[in-house]
């Protein structure tokens, strides 16, 4: 049964970008969040080019195969440049939410809501998970009830500013630590979302 997780490199202060993040510099000088795609031996068998540390290959790519398409929002479609005409990830289509027309390939398909998004994410995915990618997206998913896994690729830096990851929610959201991976560079932490 196909799931509805997010992963994405965090800061310990819970950034995902640093100060400044706009289209051309997505991440802002948040840069160094994803060094550890780059600072190991061990190519990922899923995103070329991408050469990791041997703990960090094994749950990238772990989480990388089970995506089958991904949802995001208007601002990291925008700061990423529109992920080029396809999708954060070279396997998975891609869902925009957003309220604002865009100008879309046949690998990326709009929608309006969480609820619209996450399901024709869901059909496009082909029985594998779904990927949410933003902060706005997981806070959307999360105060439907929407999600199952939450996966934080914790880098050992203080930010102090960017985009926040969690945005304020209006109850309570009980996780259950599933696994967590010490790697050089980045502690890799997986969640259940508690219903």
């Amino acid at each position: 049964m196909s799931k509805v997780i997010s992963a994405h490199s965090v800061s310990v202060d819970g950034y995902i970008t640093g100060h400044d993040p706009r289209p051309g510099q997505g991440l802002g000088d948040g840069g160094m969040l994803f060094d550890w795609y780059f600072d190991g031996t061990v190519e990922s068998q899923e995103f070329g080019g991408f050469k990791l540390s041997e703990p960090s290959a094994e749950v990238f790519d772990f989480h990388a195969g089970r995506v089958g398409a991904v949802v995001a929002g208007r601002n990291t479609f925008d700061d990423s440049e529109s992920f080029g005409g396809g999708s954060p990830h070279s396997n998975a289509k891609l869902v925009l939410l957003s309220h604002r027309a865009a100008d879309l390939t046949d690998r990326q398909t709009p929608a309006t809501s969480i609820e619209d998004a996450l399901t024709k994410a869901l059909e496009l995915a082909d029985g594998k998970d779904v990927g949410l990618m933003g902060g706005g997206v997981l806070n959307a998913a999360l105060q439907a009830g929407l999600v199952d896994e939450v996966v934080l690729h914790q880098v050992p830096i203080l930010l102090g500013g960017g985009r926040p990851f969690f945005q304020e929610l209006p109850k309570h959201v009980r996780l259950t630590l599933i696994d967590a991976t010490p790697a050089p560079g980045v502690t890799h932490l997986r969640y259940e979302v508690q219903r």
